[in-house]
């Protein structure tokens, strides 16, 4: 499977990092690696993640780390990282179509 980043996700993941740096640098850079390392996972286990209760839709998925959501889509043979959102804020249906 090939994992691909929408600039979105990228985006998300960036300005977290920025935010949790405020208060430690350290962290910033250790939360970067851990949530690339549970989205590696996606590359053995595709459909390790949940359907997301959102759509109802098997294609579209999230893997939970720590307190985040990391959406995702899996179309033919690839997995599109759609978003990384806090699970306490609410995901914008534009950001998982």
């Amino acid at each position: 499977m090939k994992i691909v980043w929408s600039p979105l996700a990228i985006s998300r993941v960036l300005e977290i990092a920025e935010y949790i740096s405020l208060d430690n640098p350290k962290s910033a850079a250790k939360w970067i690696n851990r949530i690339f390392e549970r989205i590696k996972q996606l590359k053995r286990y595709p459909e390790s993640g949940r359907i997301l209760p959102e759509l109802e839709m098997e294609e579209v998925q999230e893997l939970i780390y720590g307190n985040y959501r990391i959406i995702y889509r899996i179309k033919q043979g690839t997995i599109i990282i759609m978003t990384v959102r806090h699970s306490r804020q609410i995901l914008p249906e534009e950001e998982i179509k």
